[in-house]
């Protein structure tokens, strides 16, 4: 019953939020110098108001404006655009899912209800369904991450049931490091996006095509070698370089009071001189007191 044909394949960038320095307002002037360099780096898409995106932080007003910017720059520089459209209520869900429809956003991205979790594959089947009549020409990918959103539902009987019920579902962006689990939604037709960077060679080996890395944004030419590697069979040299990653991941994030986001947006405002993104919005949290 699937009603549109969309499959992402190669590598998508999760993009920062450009904050100005208090937080309260977003440099929308910075995307389109952030798209241009993507697009020389090798980079084939964009994913707007993801985690990276500290989309859950971002007012309804603002998730709308940028991601106008980001179809724009898109546009300009030949790139997918993706969209993570939930995290919020759900009436505000069916209004982002609607002006994803209205302005053409590439794909739309959906994390479950992070209030009400889903108890069974049946339920966030419906949930997505109900959110997918306000983009019916979208490609609709679910957002599994559940080391945030606690919703660990089995992920083939899922993608089954959305298969049959959903006419634009295409897949999944698989943001959880158990490979094991990974391979078992993969199906041809289907299009999982890995969304775990320390495992981007194994995940190609075991037949992932697609990559959704906060890497991408710090240290693209390692990832974009990794990929290359492994689709031309060169597995001693992706395993050399994907070592190397691991190594400048654990510098950028060794540091026992800060997470995953922020010391990765602190690297990326470190590294980068052509832009800055400013600090992050969202509250952070230390790992020990």
């Amino acid at each position: 019953m699937k009603s549109v044909n969309f499959y992402f394949k190669g590598l998508m960038c999760p993009v920062f939020t450009p904050f100005t320095a208090d937080k309260k307002q977003i440099h929308y002037d910075v995307i389109d110098k952030y798209a241009c360099w993507l697009k020389q780096k090798g980079i084939k898409g964009v994913l707007v108001n993801g985690t990276v995106s500290e989309g859950t932080c971002l007012r309804i007003a603002e998730r709308k404006r940028i991601t106008e910017e980001w179809v724009k720059c898109c546009k300009k520089y030949d790139l997918v655009c993706m969209v993570q459209i939930a995290g919020t209520c759900i009436a505000d869900v069916y209004e982002l899912a609607e002006h994803a429809e209205k302005i053409g956003v590439s794909a739309v991205l959906c994390l479950p209800d992070l209030f009400f979790r889903p108890a069974c594959e049946e339920d966030l089947v419906e949930y997505l369904r109900d959110i997918s009549k306000y983009c019916p020409t979208r490609p609709l990918y679910y957002y599994h991450i559940p080391q945030y959103t606690h919703v660990r539902l089995n992920l083939p009987r899922f993608c089954d049931l959305a298969e049959q019920h959903i006419s634009t579902f295409c897949g999944i962006e698989f943001a959880n490091g158990d490979l094991a689990e990974g391979i078992t939604v993969l199906k041809q037709g289907r299009n999982v996006l890995l969304g775990c960077d320390t495992i981007l060679s194994a995940g190609l080996t075991l037949g992932f095509d697609a990559a959704i890395l906060t890497t991408l944004n710090i240290v693209p030419d390692f990832v974009v070698s990794i990929y290359d590697h492994i689709f031309n069979n060169k597995l001693r040299e992706a395993q050399e370089v994907q070592i190397k990653l691991n190594h400048r991941i654990w510098e950028i994030t060794n540091f026992d009071k800060r997470d995953w986001l922020e010391s990765m947006k602190i690297e990326f405002n470190k590294v980068n001189t052509i832009f800055q993104c400013g600090p992050l919005r969202k509250p952070t949290f230390h790992k020990n007191y």
